[in-house]
């Protein structure tokens, strides 16, 4: 009997060194961590934020009391389509790539304010209306024409937006427009008349110059006729020069007596 109750002490014992390591096992890996490269750890106490940032590395914390919530500080890409209407009342659906990241100075006040839902529950819609507030500026023409000052408008806005809210605007980028059916087939049929246009212009041109150089030709051709009839008048050799100038040097035959008539050689 004694011999049994050792071995239960025994039993007790080990149990007991068995869940004393197992709860340091615990305290040890719940009073430290790491944060990777390109992220900041925000310490949290009981469940309130404390200001204190973990940097990349190893940390250390009080085991179930505190805890470090990872955010990403790396750039980031949010694509987001946003339906809007132009300055003449067209539809469009603008695509847009931003890139953006977290700034890590006053990220312990960034995550208190947004946790880390930010970019769909606040950035995305923030995007949206300031897409929908630019495009309203320009005409449906405009927005294709000025696409560059489009995109300028909509960072300033973006900037002027989130950066006082911890965060930084890398880069806008917008990738495609779409416009209604109804809207692109006045667009084509808009070129299309004025390719017409222009090909119609072209012709009056070219008719006008044909005829302009009709005209030349005959005022030409009507002042030569009066420089040789002037010349023939004040010469009658004229004449036989123009008759020399046409002879094919086979004299006429005639029938019956007579001079042969032909030029007076003096």
């Amino acid at each position: 009997m004694n011999y049994e109750l050792s071995r239960i002490k025994t039993a007790g014992r080990a149990v007991r060194w068995v869940l004393a390591g197992f709860l340091l096992l615990l305290v040890g890996l719940g009073s430290c961590g790491t944060v990777n490269y390109g992220e900041r750890g925000v310490l949290l106490r009981f469940g309130a934020v404390t200001g204190n940032v973990k940097n990349e590395g190893l940390y250390f914390k009080i085991p179930f009391i505190d805890r470090v919530e990872i955010l990403d500080i790396k750039t980031k890409k949010s694509e987001v389509d946003a339906d809007a209407s132009t300055k003449d009342l067209q539809m469009v659906t603008s695509k847009v790539a931003l890139n953006y990241h977290i700034n890590p100075n006053g990220i312990a006040q960034f995550f208190q304010k947004f946790g880390n839902n930010f970019e769909s529950n606040v950035l995305d819609p923030g995007l949206q209306e300031i897409l929908k507030a630019v495009t309203a500026r320009y005409t449906a023409e405009e927005v294709i024409t000025k696409r560059e000052q489009v995109r300028e408008d909509t960072n300033a806005l973006l900037r002027e937006r989130f950066l006082p809210q911890g965060m930084v605007i890398d880069g806008l980028n917008i990738v495609n427009f779409h416009f209604s059916k109804v809207f692109n087939d006045a667009i084509e049929a808009k070129v299309t008349a004025e390719q017409n246009a222009l090909a119609a212009k072209n012709k009056l041109e070219q008719v006008k110059f044909e005829a302009q150089q009709m005209v030349e030709a005959a005022n030409g051709k009507a002042k030569a006729i009066q420089v040789e009839a002037s010349a023939i008048a004040n010469n009658p050799l004229v004449l036989q020069l123009r008759a020399l100038e046409k002879w094919n040097g086979i004299l006429p035959q005639y029938v019956g007596s007579g001079s042969i008539p032909f030029i007076q050689i003096k």
